[in-house]
């Protein structure tokens, strides 16, 4: 498996484990509609929260929640319409990203609620 590929499971594991702990019900990961793919969805006090995990294991190129493009908050607004239509959530809806930056000692977790609509 590509650096890249297990570094990116292992962040998903990371931000359900941190979101999990936070209270947050996980329903489904890596969800995909056409060629949207949703890494978390989770749920919290009525709120659907469809969660972007980025990991890196440097800011060098920058932050990871800095790779958040428009384009993809496009795709992920297509898949959070579909799965609200296919479970007719009928309550609030939010879109979160969790940035986690890898080092030797482990991961570093910022959570970013509302990062965008």
């Amino acid at each position: 498996m590509a650096h890249n590929t297990r570094l990116g499971q292992q962040g998903e594991d990371a931000a359900e484990a941190y979101l999990r702990a936070k209270g947050y019900q996980v329903l489904s990961r890596n969800y995909r509609y056409r060629r949207a793919e949703v890494d978390l969805i989770a749920v919290k006090d009525k709120i659907l929260v469809l969660v972007e995990v980025k990991t890196r294991s440097t800011h060098y190129f920058g932050y990871p929640e800095e790779a958040v493009t428009p384009a993809k908050e496009e795709l992920l607004l297509m898949a959070a319409d579909n799965y609200i239509e296919e479970t007719n959530w009928q309550h609030d809806v939010r879109f979160d990203i969790i940035s986690i930056l890898w080092q030797k000692s482990g991961p570093m977790i910022w959570h970013f609620e509302d990062a965008f609509h």
